[in-house]
């Protein structure tokens, strides 16, 4: 569902619009922005790098649930620009409104109070009409877009649209909160007699609605703080200010739009994707010849598992296209289509040998799903097999055990790089909807324990008395490290492959040159990726006289989110890595003649809730041997507990640059 590639073509059309009410001045402001603009606001920083690029007067929804099940809503948004640079942004200096053939857009209309109280407006002339197309992509979405008027500091620009719509399912969300600070923030919901809503507030206290009128209902905030972006952080839907509001008709017709509660988001789905997945003739021919002489039903699956990557991702979606998939049938004859029609075809094929499959709904960044509050949040599809109670499932990493479903292994047909048995790492320790024959159950999705994400390093180095340092690296990597460094190399030609240890070198070295590189088991996607290279370091040991000094800990940095973390503003949110990992570097560095070490570094063990990491020089002979451990245990970490992984990362950056002393000796 989501688009992770996208060229658009733009097709113009000037629109006739008439403004809304006939004013005796066409560029007069409505009263609604002008009131907006004489709101007195909080004193925010006068230095250029903390002040926010623009404030939020108002952000405002009103909301009107029709009986016949039609939503009307009024969108009006003013803001005032602190900064010459918002008039080059596409945040400040246009408006976008995205709808589909399900929807329209009326009424889109944005004016300019100036610095010196001039009125701009807008008229028919500035307005667009865009459609779009992408290389992954058919959609009937379309967009209206109008650019504002001299948006320069201190003017204030406000716009309003309204945006009729027949939803599929009765539910709204409304963020309080943005990336700059707002001074109000209003929704306004009027529904119809005898329907009823629901309303839960995220990250934010829950708030009573005033009701000035019957069926009308109205919440308000005032002055927020913008939410601020930070490096590694959750998604906005984690950390922001929202609203969720459902909506409950009496008509038993309408009330299947509402899913009040997981079980019947999976009832909904259930009923949408019906009959999808029935297996044609041509299908089954399929599966029997890429099933034919493995006698073990895990290698059946893998064989299918396998075949999933000769469906090209390719999105047809129209209307109701956006939730329900195609036919398997379709999507096999075709030989394309989008994650949950790659969901549909797999979930087909593995029925052909016995095995149940169900629809999970996901989404790529964590935090998005909830597990209390049942909605149709989420941006993709993958599926939850229903594994033989016979089979071995020490190598499924993305297995879990469920007191109702039995053994489930969640599976992505759509990110070819990732084999069955695991999961890519954006999907784990997050929630999954399973659409099981009864309806949804929500499940959090196992996060792989850091033996799967595996990086095992050995190198073999020689240093001269110039202190250029010369070697043979052999990398292995499991999990994330392969299914990453697999599409990092794969989506380039291989003339340009070497760049990608170039950069990799570069992060730990200065002056260096790459010598040769290889690639092992590079599509070979269920066996480990070996990467193989030889380099020379030019001056990488320090000459001092009779001294050199040199680092034993040559490559990788692994104290990287130190930076993050010693930011001169605290941070407010959390610090997300990406999975639990494990890397063991082995490096043993051979000394030139005559130079023995008169100071090693001491070894370092430290270890925290989150990671641990370990290492140790020794000297053997002529050889130093350098060996390190790090490992990633979680992945979230709450904000009040980032004193303890900066003091963590402290001791990894110190001792990523100790440094061996060794001395030349006098001849013999």
């Amino acid at each position: 569902m989501r688009l992770t590639a996208a060229t658009m073509l733009m097709v113009c059309a000037v629109l006739a619009l008439e403004p809304p009410g006939a004013r005796a001045d066409k560029n007069a402001a409505p009263e609604w922005l002008r009131a907006a603009a004489r709101e007195k606001l909080p004193d925010y920083p006068h230095r250029p790098e903390d002040s926010p690029e623009a404030v939020l007067l108002l952000d405002e929804a009103q909301i009107n649930v029709k009986g016949n099940g039609e939503i009307e809503t009024r969108f009006r948004r003013a803001f005032r620009i602190l900064r010459p640079e918002a008039g080059s942004n596409p945040e400040w200096n246009q408006i976008e409104v995205e709808f589909g053939n399900d929807q329209k857009v009326s009424d889109l209309h944005s004016w300019t109070i100036t610095a010196d109280g001039r009125e701009l407006a807008t008229d028919k002339k500035d307005l667009v009409q865009q459609g779009f197309l992408y290389d992954i992509e058919y959609t009937d979405a379309q967009a209206q877009t109008v650019r504002f008027l001299e948006p320069k500091v201190g003017s204030v620009v406000g716009y309003e649209y309204v945006l009729k719509n027949h939803p599929y399912v009765f539910e709204d969300d409304w963020y309080f909160q943005d990336i700059v600070p707002v001074h109000t923030s209003r929704v306004t919901l009027q529904i119809p007699p005898g329907w009823e809503f629901s309303a839960r507030f995220f990250n934010m206290q829950e708030q009573k609605p005033a009701s000035p009128a019957t069926g009308r209902f109205v919440w308000e905030a005032h002055d927020l703080p913008a939410v601020e972006i930070e490096p590694r952080m959750p998604p906005w839907v984690s950390v922001a200010e929202w609203m969720g509001l459902k909506y409950f008709p009496r008509d038993p017709k309408l009330r299947a739009k509402t899913t009040g509660s997981w079980q019947e988001v999976g009832v909904w789905y259930n009923e949408l994707t019906r009959n999808r997945r029935g297996a044609s003739p041509q299908i089954q021919q399929k599966v029997a010849a890429l099933t034919a002489g493995i006698p073990d039903t895990l290698g059946k699956m893998q064989a299918i598992a396998d075949y999933m990557r000769e469906i090209r991702y390719f999105a047809v979606e129209i209307g109701i296209g956006g939730f329900q998939p195609h036919s398997a049938a379709d999507v096999f004859s075709r030989g394309y289509g989008d994650c949950k029609d790659k969901a549909t075809l797999l979930s087909a094929m593995l029925s052909q040998i016995g095995v149940e499959s169900y629809y999970t709904l996901v989404d790529t960044d964590r935090g998005v799903i909830r597990p209390d509050y049942p909605s149709i949040h989420g941006d993709h599809v993958i599926v939850a097999i229903r594994l033989p109670g016979n089979l071995n499932v020490d190598s499924l990493y993305s297995t879990l055990n469920d007191s109702k479903l039995g053994r489930l292994l969640f599976f992505d047909p759509t990110n070819e790089y990732v084999p069955l048995g695991y999961l890519p790492w954006y999907l784990q320790d997050s929630y999954g909807l399973v659409m099981a024959p009864d309806g949804g159950h929500i499940m959090k999705l196992p996060l792989l324990p850091p033996v799967a994400n595996h990086v095992l390093r050995q190198a073999t180095f020689a240093l001269d008395t110039s202190g250029n340092l010369q070697g043979r690296v052999e990398e292995r990597r499991w999990g994330a490290g392969a299914s990453v460094g697999r599409e990092e190399l794969l989506e380039r030609a291989p003339a340009k492959r070497a760049e990608v240890f170039e950069r990799f070198l570069g992060a730990s070295l200065g002056d260096f040159a790459l010598e040769k590189a290889a690639v092992g088991d590079l599509d070979q996607y269920d066996r480990s990726l070996l990467l193989t290279y030889q380099f020379v370091a030019y001056r990488y040991a320090k000459a001092a006289g009779d001294l050199l000094i040199v680092r034993p800990r040559v490559l990788g940095v692994e104290s990287s989110p130190l930076d993050l973390l010693m930011r001169k503003v605290p941070r407010k949110y959390p610090l997300e890595f990406g999975e639990a990992a494990r890397q063991e570097d082995t490096f043993d560095i051979k000394l030139p003649a005559g130079y023995k070490p008169e100071e090693l570094p001491q070894p370092v063990s430290v270890d925290c809730l989150y990671a641990s990491y370990k290492s140790a020089v020794t000297l053997d002979g002529d050889m130093l041997h350098y060996q390190r451990t790090y490992e990633v245990k979680s992945v979230n970490i709450p904000a009040d507990e980032l004193s303890e992984l900066r003091h963590f990362f402290q001791q990894v950056a110190d001792d990523e640059r100790s440094s061996a002393v060794l001395r030349r000796g006098s001849p013999q």
